[in-house]
């Protein structure tokens, strides 16, 4: 027994005290890096995709691209508006935001065609994406000027306050997860073992790891930016795999330690356990890294972001787990022998089973009640368990062939947000400023004149178009050098209806490619709210395939790797697939209609965020090989003690069958917190994976496999080029006998 994960473990228990000193100190000098670099947010360049991305490019090349700008309502409290005290308030809004340094310009004040409102535009110095950071100043003038005229209602929209605003919900929602998951998880950890110290060490190693990929993030944002979403995907998965890694060593360590009887020291046992769980452990870890490192072929700001985010977290929980874990184990272990010696009633109590650890009855009772319910018609019947199960996970993927994407834009943001409900009275009083079509062209600057034409002739013909707005005036800007011109076009409809996507198909396909994109030598494009959005879906459409095919592949070489078995690889290939097509096919027959509104509480897109189904299968795929790496480990261990491969079957999932539940119950309660969320594409994300994970550990381990395995029998774990294990003896594990190495075998130390 001299595999990495035993040598560190051994040094761990044996300098105990100073490898929970290194570790925490590792915490610390991560965070410290973190906070000491910051963090590198994405700039809007790098959001840009498709011919949105290529239009808003050239834009930017000649100043022009979009600003951060925000309007000023201004409206009557009641009856018809004041128009003098309307044009004091726009007086006073203009004279106050003049005065902010991080004002650019402000427009002259525009009255709404009904004559119900006054609306002041003030236009933000910076790039579009800064907007959101500088705009508390504008916002607090805006209450004053409200303050100030208290016979009108005077509020604030616009980009930078909706951002703010999203932001600040998303703080408050992620505050509120945290309030259910983390008691939730010490109730479920405390079920599990029995004691408040045991049930503690996980949710401690976890939050221990997230702080330290937290800082490891704010330094790696300065080679891949942080659009904002790296640090909830480390609360996400932090605390899922940081919980569950440490489970499976816990676990381990508490059937070694009743098969022992006390004849084995705390450091022994934390070998024995090191030698098994930690091999799983390094096993599944890299499998969700290098599963996770696929999204990184998306060449997208934000899957990037979750993919390294990700890959941190669940590197820091390994190596918490096959270092400080160890040390920690050691520790408790060592008090409870002292008192024991002493005859002392120990005050907690180490979570080791009243049975001795061993096939036969032993063995189904760990697996508990539920899970030897759940199991058994995979043992009695596995051919019809495996037919019904195949056929209801099939059931549930059905509805995925329907599947509608949409990028959530603005227009899907929460009404509880206030800028979104001023944002809706601003679109009423003011259709034209409600979606905004933009044609970017480049051409060389004695060509200036000719774009121009080109482009009033484009917003001519659009004007009688009865997709785009008959009487918002068409406005052309031009750079200083007269290379790059833009045109902007308004919509009276919302970005992601299907009248604002027709109206981008129209610009693109008909009235563009008649005038300025028929100009020789000129380049011309077209961004805007509904081209960003529909260029987005498109780029990660056209990803999804690489991005699933590297996806299979490594999932399939790394079981491979682990097991040396090509049909336990695609199994575990398969398996995966119908987990997260039944989990996608359940989330469109809930969040793509309607019935589920008031049970859930959201308003239904119509459609899935079109980042959720890319994301579902790359996370689950990952997370799967928790589950995967360790119900397979305990069958193939079984196998190398002798057992048959029915008898290895059972005896694997049986015994394993009590952890993976306890680790399930633990992703459903983080991921299913997230349905809590006011953010539709949270709710999405949240529910999709926690269904995914309950059916991942309750249909495909306890139903699936099992039927699966038995029905395969040797031919499941048949070996590359046919090589035929040599030396072979069936032994049971009552029979198994457990070594420590002479190190392990010296009385325990009197250490802290």
């Amino acid at each position: 027994m001299n595999r990495p994960t035993v040598r560190i473990a051994r040094w761990s228990a044996r300098h105990a005290g100073r490898a929970i000193a290194c570790w925490f100190a590792f915490v610390i000098l991560c965070l410290g890096a973190g906070i000491a670099v910051g963090s590198n947010q994405a700039a809007s360049e790098d959001f840009r995709v498709g011919e949105a991305g290529r239009a808003e490019a050239i834009a930017a090349e000649g100043g022009l691209e979009r600003r951060p700008t925000e309007q000023i309502l201004i409206r009557s409290r009641s009856g018809p508006l004041d128009a003098a005290a309307a044009d004091a308030a726009a007086q006073d809004v203009t004279e106050r935001m003049r005065r902010l340094p991080g004002v650019e310009r402000i427009a002259a004040p525009l009255r709404s065609r009904d004559g119900t409102a006054l609306m002041v535009a003030v236009v933000m110095k910076g790039p579009e994406l800064d907007g959101r950071k500088n705009v508390v100043p504008l916002l607090e003038q805006t209450a004053q000027v409200a303050a100030a005229h208290p016979g009108l209602i005077v509020e604030e929209t616009g980009s930078p306050a909706i951002s703010k605003g999203v932001n600040d919900q998303r703080s408050k929602d992620l505050a509120l997860s945290e309030r259910l998951t983390l008691p939730l998880t010490l109730i479920t950890l405390l079920l599990v073992f029995g004691s408040v110290v045991m049930a503690g060490v996980p949710l401690l190693l976890a939050l221990s790891s997230i702080a330290a990929a937290l800082g490891l993030s704010m330094v790696a944002s300065h080679l891949l930016p942080d659009p904002g979403v790296g640090t909830n995907m480390i609360l996400l998965i932090g605390l899922a795999v940081g919980v569950d890694y440490t489970l499976f060593y816990l676990e381990r360590e508490r059937e070694e330690r009743a098969r022992a009887q006390g004849r084995l020291s705390s450091e022994a046992l934390v070998e024995l356990a090191a030698a098994t769980a930690g091999r799983a452990i390094v096993v599944s870890g890299l499998a969700v890294i290098v599963s996770t490192a696929s999204l990184y072929l998306a060449t997208d700001v934000i899957f990037s972001s979750l993919a390294t985010g990700t890959i941190l977290v669940v590197a820091v929980a390994v190596a918490s787990s096959l270092t400080v874990l160890p040390a920690l184990l050691v520790k408790i272990g060592r008090r409870t022998e002292r008192r024991a010696l002493r005859g002392e009633r120990p005050r907690t109590r180490l979570p080791w089973p009243r049975r001795a650890a061993g096939g036969g009855r032993a063995a189904r009772a760990s697996t508990g009640r539920l899970s030897g319910a759940l199991l058994r018609p995979a043992r009695t019947r596995p051919v019809l368990t495996l037919c019904v199960s195949v056929l209801a996970m099939l059931g549930l993927a059905a509805p995925a062939f329907g599947l509608k994407l949409v990028d959530p834009g603005r227009d899907t943001f929460s009404r509880d947000i206030p800028a979104m409900q001023v944002y809706d009275r601003l679109n009423a009083a003011y259709p034209e400023l409600t979606t905004q079509h933009r044609v970017s062209v480049r051409s060389t600057p004695e060509r200036a004149g000719e774009v121009r034409t080109a482009l009033a002739e484009l917003g001519r013909r659009v004007q009688s178009d009865p997709l785009f707005h008959s009487t918002a005036e068409p406005r052309i800007l031009t750079s200083a050098d007269g290379r790059i011109s833009v045109l902007e076009l308004a919509v009276p409809f919302a970005a992601t209806s299907q009248e604002g996507a027709a109206s981008l198909t129209r610009l693109r396909q008909v009235h563009l490619p008649a005038t300025a994109g028929a100009l020789t030598g000129a380049e011309a494009a077209v961004s805007g709210d509904v081209a960003r959005g529909l260029d987005y879906v498109e780029h990660e459409k056209g990803k999804l395939p690489l991005v699933l095919g590297f996806l299979l592949l490594a999932t399939f070489l790394m079981t491979l790797w682990a097991f040396r078995s090509a049909v336990i690889a695609l199994i575990g290939v398969l398996l995966n697939l119908l987990s997260a097509g039944a989990a996608l096919g359940a989330l469109v027959a809930t969040f793509q209609g309607t019935w589920a509104e008031d049970l859930l509480g959201f308003d239904s897109l119509g459609a899935i965020a079109s980042r959720v189904p890319l994301f579902l299968f790359v996370i689950l795929f990952g997370l799967s090989m928790d589950y995967q790496v360790f119900v397979v480990s305990r069958i193939k261990e079984a196998r190398d003690n002798g057992m048959t491969a029915r008898e290895a079957v059972l005896e694997g999932i049986g015994r394993s069958a009590r952890v993976v539940t306890s680790a399930a119950i633990v992703m459903v309660t983080v991921f299913g917190a997230f349905v809590a969320l006011h953010l539709t594409e949270m709710k999405q994300m949240g529910f999709c994976l926690a269904l995914a994970v309950l059916l991942d550990a309750v249909v495909v381990r306890l139903m699936l496999l099992p039927s699966l395995l038995l029905l395969l029998g040797e031919r499941a774990w048949r070996p590359l080029g046919g090589v035929r294990r040599k030396g072979r003896t069936r032994r049971t594990p009552e029979a198994h006998p457990v070594q420590s190495s002479p190190s392990t075998e010296r009385p325990p130390q009197n250490v802290g």
